[in-house]
C-alpha cells in the first residue's frame, strides 16, 4: 500500500458502512498503542494516565476478542498505568512482550541493546540535563527525550545533543521523531510492526478468520501500518479538525486506512467493536 496524506483518510466511526465492509464479518484482533492512542498526549510522560471509562472500554473489548498494547514505553511501566490483568503488552517497541499464561517472550536482541542503551542514556542526560524543560525517559531497549517543555530558543540544543550521540556511535543508532520528542533506539531491525507480526503468529491469529486492527497515532505506529497493510486496518488517531477544516498534521504521509480524531472517539470505536 502506497502512503496517503491524513486529510485524504476516511473516518472510522462517520465512514462506518465503509469500515464494516472493510472488517467483512472476520474476527478483529485489535492492537493499540498507549500515549496519544489510550490516553491524551501530555507534558510529561508520568501524567499520562488513562482514564476508567477508557480502561473499561479495554478490559470489556478483551472480552469479546484478543486484545494487545504495544507501546515505546518500557512493559511494566505500560502494565501498571492499564491496571488490566492477562492484556497481552508488547513494550519497547517490542522488545519485550508478555504472553498471558506463558510468561514473556522477548525479541532475542533485546538482551543485546542494554548495555548500550544505558551508556547512551547517560551520555545524553550529560549533554541536555542543563536545558530547561528537556525530560530524558530511560527505556528498556531505547531512551526517549522530551522537549514539549522546552523553550523554542532551547530546541536547537536537543537537536544537536541527538545529533552529537548519532556521530559518536556510528552505525548503533537510529531516531525516530515523535511528538515533541525524539526516540533514540539501538540500529536493530526490530519494530512496533514486526512486533504485531510475531504476536500474530504466536497467538494463532495469522488466519482468514481474523482482521488485525492496529491503533496509533505517532511515526512510530507507522511501522505497523505498514507491516498490515494488504492484510489488516489501520487506525490513525489525530488531532481534531481545526477551525480552517483541515486535520493535524493533514499533509503527512501515512499507510493508515482510516483516522480517528481524539481519544474520546478512541473510546467510542473500542465500545463499538465487536457488537
Amino acid at each position: 500500500m502506497s502512503a496517503t496524506s491524513i486529510a485524504d483518510l476516511p473516518h472510522a466511526l462517520r465512514e462506518g458502512r465503509q469500515f464494516a465492509l472493510r472488517l467483512a464479518g472476520r474476527r478483529p484482533a485489535v492492537f493499540l498503542d498507549y500515549d496519544g492512542t489510550l490516553t491524551p498526549i501530555v507534558d510529561r510522560p508520568e501524567d499520562a494516565v488513562i482514564s476508567d471509562s477508557m480502561r473499561q472500554a479495554v478490559r470489556e473489548l478483551a472480552l469479546r476478542c484478543p486484545v494487545c498494547v504495544v507501546s515505546g514505553r518500557d512493559r511494566l511501566v505500560v502494565q501498571e498505568l492499564l491496571g488490566i490483568d492477562d492484556l497481552v503488552i508488547a513494550g519497547s517497541h517490542g522488545f519485550d512482550i508478555s504472553e498471558p499464561g506463558t510468561g514473556t517472550a522477548g525479541h532475542q536482541a533485546a538482551g543485546d541493546v542494554e548495555d548500550l542503551v544505558a551508556e547512551v542514556t547517560d551520555r545524553l542526560r550529560g549533554k541536555v540535563d542543563a536545558v530547561p524543560g528537556v525530560l530524558v525517559e530511560p527505556k528498556r531497549a531505547s531512551v526517549a527525550v522530551h522537549y514539549r517543555l522546552a523553550a523554542p530558543v532551547d530546541r536547537p540544543l536537543v537537536d544537536a545533543a541527538v545529533d552529537a550521540l548519532l556521530a559518536a556511535y556510528p552505525g548503533q543508532l537510529k531516531v525516530t521523531p515523535g511528538k515533541m520528542v525524539y526516540e533514540i533506539q539501538p540500529a536493530v531491525d526490530w519494530h512496533k510492526g514486526k512486533a504485531v507480526l510475531y504476536l500474530l503468529r504466536v497467538l494463532g491469529l495469522d488466519c482468514a478468520e481474523v482482521v488485525p486492527l492496529y491503533l496509533g497515532d505517532d511515526i512510530t505506529d507507522e511501522d505497523a501500518f505498514h507491516a498490515l497493510a494488504g492484510r489488516g486496518i489501520g487506525v490513525l488517531v489525530t488531532g481534531p479538525v481545526t477551525g480552517t477544516g483541515t486535520r493535524q498534521d493533514a499533509d503527512r504521509p501515512t499507510e493508515a486506512d482510516f483516522v480517528l480524531e481524539s481519544t474520546g472517539e478512541v473510546e467510542r470505536f473500542l465500545n463499538t467493536l465487536g457488537h
